[in-house]
């Protein structure tokens, strides 16, 4: 079980690396104000599939590290990594976690593109430097686990 839980977290980061990476790009090479419309409902979009695998990469970590889970929700796994103090390490601000949630879930049924702005100025200013906190964490825990150094 342990090697499945190792490949499955490394795998699901793969992803979330991939689909920040991106984020990151669209966010940084142009202001949000000279993007067409549909370009910013691509930028949410990515932002919406990066939230959904930065979360669930984290409950693969959780498991891989040997903690129980329990309910496989967004708000239930960050509060997991708060009391499991995987927050504290990867300098992560759990409330701004909470906030991506809401505003991930508030995007998925909102057509309005003033909220849209809202948001996606929230992505911008706010979301990314603790996505990119979650990347850097994870690319340390492939390293010192390439080192031998383990979870």
């Amino acid at each position: 079980m342990g090697f499945d839980m190792d490949i499955r977290w490394k795998q699901r980061f793969q992803n979330f690396g991939r689909a920040f990476t991106l984020l990151r790009s669209a966010l940084e090479s142009e202001d949000i104000e000279n993007y067409s419309d549909l370009e910013l409902e691509g930028i949410i979009q990515r932002f919406e599939y990066t939230f959904e695998l930065v979360w669930k990469t984290f409950k693969d970590y959780l498991e891989y590290s040997g903690i129980e889970t329990g309910e496989a929700s967004p708000r239930n796994i960050i509060k997991k990594c708060a009391t499991a103090n995987i927050f504290d390490e990867a300098e992560i601000d759990p409330q701004i976690f909470i906030d991506m949630m809401v505003s991930r879930n508030k995007l998925s049924h909102t057509y309005d593109f003033e909220t849209f702005k809202q948001e996606l100025d929230k992505i911008k200013r706010i979301y990314l430097s603790e996505l990119e906190n979650a990347y850097l964490f994870f690319i340390k825990k492939e390293l010192d686990e390439s080192a031998g150094l383990g979870a």
